[in-house]
C-alpha cells in the first residue's frame, strides 16, 4: 500500500509540474527571453568592439597630428638653417668672429660671497609639510580660507 501511495504522489507531482510549469506559454516565454538575451549580448559585444575601434582610431589620429606637427617643425628648422641670420650666428659661434664695432665682454667667475648672497635670496620650501585633515580642506574650500591660516 505504501508503494502505491508513493507512485500516486509522484504522479500527482509530475502532473502538477507538467500542467503548471511546462506549458506552451512558459516555453514561448523562455524562448523569447533567450532570444532577447542573446540579442542584447550581441549588441553589447558590437558596442564594445566599436568603442575599442574608435579609441584606436582616435589614437591613430593623434599620432598623425603629431607626425604632421613634427614635419612642419622640421620644415621650419630647415628654412631657418638656410637663412643668413643662422649662418651668421653659426660663424660667430664657431669662429668667434664679431661685427665691426662689437666687443666681447668677459665676466669673471662668481666669487664665494656672491654665491652665498644668492643662496640667502633663494627661497627654500619648508622642510615640514603642512598636514590638514580632509574636513579642514573641505572647510577651507567651501569658505575660501587660506590653507596656512587653518593650519596655524
Amino acid at each position: 500500500m505504501w508503494v502505491i501511495m508513493k507512485k500516486i504522489d509522484i504522479r500527482r507531482k509530475y502532473y502538477k509540474l507538467k500542467h503548471d510549469y511546462f506549458t506552451l506559454n512558459n516555453a514561448v516565454t523562455v524562448a523569447a527571453f533567450i532570444i532577447a538575451s542573446s540579442w542584447i549580448w550581441g549588441s553589447m559585444m558590437v558596442m564594445q568592439r566599436n568603442f575599442n575601434l574608435q579609441k584606436e582610431l582616435d589614437d591613430k589620429n593623434r599620432q598623425l597630428i603629431i607626425a604632421e606637427l613634427d614635419t612642419a617643425n622640421a620644415r621650419l628648422e630647415q628654412r631657418y638653417y638656410k637663412t643668413n641670420e643662422y649662418k651668421e650666428l653659426a660663424v660667430r659661434e664657431k669662429l668667434g668672429l664679431a661685427d665691426p664695432g662689437e666687443s666681447v665682454l668677459i665676466l669673471p667667475q662668481n666669487s664665494e660671497e656672491v654665491k652665498k648672497a644668492d643662496k640667502a635670496f633663494s627661497t627654500k620650501p619648508s622642510s615640514k609639510p603642512i598636514l590638514i585633515s580632509n574636513f579642514g580642506q573641505w572647510i577651507n574650500f567651501l569658505f575660501g580660507g587660506n590653507s596656512k591660516s587653518i593650519s596655524k
